[in-house]
């Protein structure tokens, strides 16, 4: 038996590794697992090169768990290691035989490798008190032996010949008394379908019941017989559906491989891109588009990252747009920069390649889609508008890639894209001043009566009411010329499109300076402004509105706007009492020489205003109605 001393550059690596270099302790089965598929593609890329002719066999990594023991075991029959290379790749921790071996058959076919072996089978040590490594290289010759290394978790190891071994790696952890969690068959199996569900190479883990039919053997309804089965069960799906070709699957394939990564995952996604690019960078992978409507933050984190197949995390912003974070699927590339442990991104030009080139084919896929089938694309809008319109306020070139397919959906529910819809409204809703003027609603029920009159005077409502459509209705005005987005009820009908023409007032300034403390009796002059306007007979006479841009700026508070907003304060309500002074019912109050009635009838047209806000609440709509109850008596 040889001792020795492992070579690393603190007097003891361990309690380092344990405490800093993995931020969470299930990853040692991830590292470990990697290696053994390592070693196992390995093997596999010298014997297709023919460097070597050493028959395969069976290649299943085999994990296996002794409660009684407090042993966890993971065996593979891949390339193995001579005494040397124990020496070199264990023992001196800088060394990376990952590195080493693409160097070396750097010629050979997809070499498929995934890690730097050192570092990560030190991560064993975050688990364990005591770790053997039973090991054989798969080189034949007399000098080949199989090597035993141990090691307590102090820089002290043991090393000694073995009489047998198969070819490939075992490595067995000693599991220590604070985790004993990773004995648990439940525990570790759930460790394996997170990070080892589609790695290259099978792995096996327990077993599986199944039931298979009993050849010949009929029961009384004539149903083939079955008898109860064990057999091995297998963790992993070697070849994932974004391995394949496109041409050679269906849809049937995608939505099946949807529901094998979200299981949970109710609805079907409404489309999907295939990714696969092997220039200037490997990129594969399958995304998908879910119903996203507005609940934006429940969708996130959907996105799972691969590198070769080996699962690295969910939390996907630093390679993609954040935008690009509301889509679901999976993500495939070695040539995303990992840090030592594998567990964070590293920002370098391939990442930021891979995430044009994302937000490039997810932009193409939208734009073929409303060019071939218009029809489905609008069925759709209602689930991909929140997505598209967050792209397109987040990222200037995906503006410019959809710009000319947004959807703008009036309240008749008929859709336009931004150059119909300007011409669909043409000098109708032209102002004074040739700006194009866009009404729109937010909310179609509270906001009735506000677009009925609208249509009345023959102009057309958008709906926005997507949880983002205060930012997009900033952006349209910013990005497109001579237009005015505003909501329906941010002023009177006459005034949201002044033409040249306008009403002249019944009332004087006098008298709608002594009808003005009326209207405002029990009013808080903080929130409500009352003002005279001259409109039309046919409007109500009492409008409540708010103002388009302090509306705009608390909605945008609201959100988190950040910025000079977030010095400004809470912002109060914001509202335009608007008496119309040329309604008869108005004008008659003049007239009127019974003070508590006028003051009655004034409060009540301004609380029939708050209601088609919905702003008369709790004591305020109880009073009304019983003054309402009054008046009819």
């Amino acid at each position: 038996m040889q001792k020795g001393k492992i070579n690393v550059t603190t007097e003891n690596i361990f309690p380092v590794i344990k405490k800093f270099l993995y931020s969470d302790h299930e990853i040692f089965l991830r590292e470990l697992i990697s290696n053994a598929t390592d070693a196992t593609e390995k093997l596999k890329a010298l014997v297709r090169s023919g460097v070597s002719d050493i028959e395969l066999g069976d290649l299943t990594i085999k994990v296996e768990v002794d409660k009684k023991a407090k042993t966890l075991k993971i065996i593979d029959r891949g390339i193995g290691m001579t005494a040397e290379e124990i020496e070199k790749y264990i023992n001196q921790i800088a060394f990376s035989s990952a590195e080493e071996f693409v160097e070396k058959f750097k010629d050979v076919d997809n070499t498929n490798i995934i890690g730097h072996f050192g570092l990560g089978f030190y991560s064993s040590f975050m688990v364990a008190k005591n770790v053997e490594l039973i090991t054989k290289s798969y080189k034949k010759g007399p000098g080949t032996k199989a090597v035993k290394w141990e090691c307590d978790g102090s820089p002290e190891y043991t090393i000694e010949d073995l009489k047998t071994r198969d070819r490939g790696t075992e490595i067995v952890l000693h599991i220590a008394d604070d985790s004993v969690e990773f004995l648990e068959e439940d525990r570790v199996k759930g460790i394996l379908d997170k990070y080892c569900k589609f790695l290259p190479v099978e792995i096996e883990f327990g077993e599986e019941t199944t039931f298979e039919e009993i050849e010949g053997k009929k029961d009384k309804d004539g149903k083939p017989e079955t008898k109860e089965v064990k057999k091995p069960r297998i963790i992993n799906n070697t070849l994932p559906l974004w391995k394949k070709a496109p041409s050679d699957l269906k849809e049937e394939d995608y939505d099946n491989f949807y529901r094998e990564l979200y299981p949970m995952q109710m609805e079907k996604p409404l489309f999907h891109i295939h990714l696969n690019v092997d220039y200037p960078f490997n990129l594969t992978g399958i995304l998908y588009f879910p119903k996203v409507k507005k609940n934006i933050e429940v969708q996130r984190d959907k996105i799972q990252l691969f590198s070769n197949q080996v699962f690295i995390t969910d939390n996907v912003e630093n390679i993609v747009p954040e935008f690009l974070t509301l889509l679901h699927g999976v993500i495939d590339s070695p040539d995303i920069p990992l840090n030592v442990s594998r567990s964070y991104l590293q920002s370098d030009q391939n990442v930021k390649k891979i995430s044009n080139h994302i937000s490039k084919k997810v932009a193409d896929k939208l734009s073929d889609l409303f060019k071939d089938d218009r029809k489905s694309f609008e069925e759709k809008w209602d689930d991909i508008k929140v997505f598209i319109v967050y792209g397109m306020l987040s990222d200037d070139k995906f503006y410019e890639r959809t710009q000319k397919i947004v959807l703008l959906k009036n309240t008749e529910g008929k859709s336009f894209t931004t150059e119909e819809y300007s011409e669909h409204i043409k000098a109708a809703q032209t102002d004074k001043d040739n700006i194009k003027i866009v009404l729109y609603a937010n909310d179609a029920e509270s906001q009735y009566s506000y677009i009925e009159k609208a249509k009345e005077r023959g102009y057309d409502v958008l709906l926005l009411d997507g949880v983002l459509d205060n930012h997009f209705v900033d952006m349209m005005e910013r990005k497109l010329e001579k237009i005015r987005f505003v909501r329906v009820d941010a002023e009177s009908i006459d005034k949201l499109i002044a033409k040249e023409d306008t009403q002249v007032s019944k009332l004087t300034e006098d008298q709608q300076k002594e009808l003005q403390p009326i209207f405002e009796k029990d009013l808080d002059t903080q929130s409500f402004s009352v003002q005279f306007e001259s409109l039309s007979e046919t409007e109500d006479p009492v409008l409540i509105t708010q103002p388009e841009f302090m509306r705009r700026m608390k909605d945008m508070q609201a959100m988190g706007g950040g910025g000079q907003m977030a010095f400004m304060g809470d912002m109060p309500d914001s509202y335009n009492v608007v008496i119309n002074s040329n309604h008869p019912m108005v004008a008659s109050m003049i007239d009127d020489k019974d003070d508590e009635h006028k003051t009655k009838i004034a409060k009540q047209l301004v609380d029939l205003a708050k209601i088609s806000q919905g702003l008369l609440k709790g004591k305020d709509m109880s009073d009304f109605i019983k003054r309402s109850v009054d008046i009819i008596k």
